[in-house]
């Protein structure tokens, strides 16, 4: 938080710390995997973890260039990341998905996908229940006939998509 600003704003410096911290986490866990299941040349052509391998070492430098930066300019007056009513708009926004996803696994991914469009549809969008009813089921619906029927892609089901023999 700046002190200039009072508590209407978040610095910069810990989000970039955090991101970068995280980015650079990821990337170890790539690199070691990358190892794990070989960088180098078979007799085929690259083995499975040749891309990977410097895909991790690219995100790791940039990260650590990120991180690096954060903590020489420390002593550097703090930029503005957001102010506190943007976050709590992301949050809003944030929440919901991640509810999505963890009932992706209880549910299956129509229905939460029908019940995070029509969240989304009367909360945000103002829209009449009968339009946001069509669009709920329509998106999952037409998502099941590409995915499931012509790609012959299974998504995850759900208890109603079981009982319902899809």
């Amino acid at each position: 938080m700046n002190a200039a600003d009072g508590d209407a704003t978040v610095g910069a410096r810990w989000p970039e710390l955090v991101v970068a911290g995280l980015l650079m986490a990821a990337a170890v866990l790539v690199i070691a995997d990358s190892l794990r299941v070989g960088i180098g040349w078979a007799d085929d052509g690259p083995r499975a973890g040749y891309f990977p391998f410097y895909i991790g070492i690219g995100l790791f430098g940039a990260s650590a260039w990120i991180f690096g930066r954060q903590l020489l300019h420390w002593r550097r007056a703090d930029p503005v990341f957001a102010e506190r009513v943007q976050l709590r708009q992301v949050v809003e926004v944030l929440v919901p998905m991640i509810m999505h996803v963890a009932l992706i696994f209880v549910l299956g991914i129509y229905v939460a996908s029908a019940l995070l469009i029509a969240y989304f549809m009367l909360r945000y969008g103002g829209h009449h229940r009968v339009l946001t009813a069509a669009v709920a089921l329509g998106v999952p619906l037409a998502f099941f006939l590409v995915f499931e029927r012509w790609f012959l892609v299974p998504l995850p089901k759900g208890p109603l998509e079981q009982w319902l023999g899809f």
